[in-house]
């Protein structure tokens, strides 16, 4: 069978789940479809030619893929598990792929599950953004058995720039953690930078545009220093999920001895800036509390 020829299943349409889905559909998979609002499902359907179901068990019958991108640890047991989650209406040898930001802990408990059922299950969490997902560029980071990422690789394909099996159940979602600290230590170091240079007295936006060329450039230099100089921070991946994130990676760090004293910080800064309003701002208005 090749791979768009595979019947794919994709639960949760959100800012991320809805364009990676459509990716999907516009490879000439058929896709099938779940949201917790039924609404936004029925669109999605109307939009793609693709179906839309009333339950994850009926959005996952007969799928070979099914894919998943929710909040947390308990909405994805809710999608996976019991008599309308997916693993009840998917067949034998079917895989099942989350790219929810997640614990490594539910990978592996799911993927145990999955496994009883004679299901593979791969954690996928991704990086990239909402622009990521839309422009099919987002970096993949798996976990999992090499025979169930080898058939759905194909498929990640459609919206991935890069993907990677990092190694056993849980791998993928300890990758993402590797993640998160880094560009919480970046974000926040970008917020001093730019609030420095403007009580120095200098351009800041010269500033960047000359050492961008050095090796102080990164993608958060490049892509929100602009917005940050501006105040402006209505878009992009918000606070609350940030801090959803280094809640997971502190609490692993804590299991197995890692010392995380910035992200901690950074956690601390995060809960600042939603106390001034900031749950649903992008992570770049670190720089709002240097500037309050």
């Amino acid at each position: 069978m090749n791979g768009s020829s595979l019947r794919v299943a994709y639960l949760g349409l959100g800012v991320m789940g809805y364009p990676m889905a459509g990716h999907l559909a516009k490879s000439g998979r058929p896709v099938t479809v779940y949201n917790r609002t039924a609404e936004k499902a029925q669109r999605f359907a109307a939009q793609y030619s693709a179906q839309a179901r009333a339950t994850p068990r009926e959005a996952a019958y007969e799928a070979d893929i099914v894919f998943s991108c929710v909040g947390n640890d308990d909405d994805l047991r809710s999608i996976t598990l019991g008599p309308d989650g997916a693993f009840e209406g998917m067949s034998k040898g079917a895989v099942f792929v989350d790219h929810t930001t997640a614990s490594a802990n539910v990978a592996r408990e799911l993927n145990a599950a999955a496994n009883a059922l004679g299901l593979g299950f791969i954690d996928a969490p991704v990086s990239g953004g909402q622009s990521g997902a839309e422009n099919g560029a987002l970096t993949v980071m798996c976990g999992g058995e090499v025979a169930h990422f080898q058939r759905v690789e194909p498929s990640i394909a459609c919206y991935a720039r890069a993907c990677r099996l990092m190694g056993p159940s849980g791998a993928g979602q300890l990758t993402k953690m590797v993640n998160q600290i880094c560009i919480a230590g970046l974000i926040q170091s970008l917020a001093e930078a730019l609030h420095f240079a403007r009580r120095a007295g200098l351009d800041a936006e010269a500033v960047v545009d000359l050492i961008k060329n050095g090796a102080a450039q990164s993608w958060q230099m490049e892509n929100r220093h602009k917005t940050m100089l501006a105040g402006e921070f209505d878009f992009g991946f918000a606070v609350e999920w940030m801090r959803k994130d280094l809640a997971i990676l502190l609490d692993a760090a804590r299991n197995n001895g890692a010392h995380l004293p910035v992200a901690a910080l950074v956690d601390q800064f995060y809960s600042e800036v939603e106390k001034m309003g900031g749950r649903r701002w992008d992570t770049s208005s670190l720089i709002a509390r240097l500037e309050r």
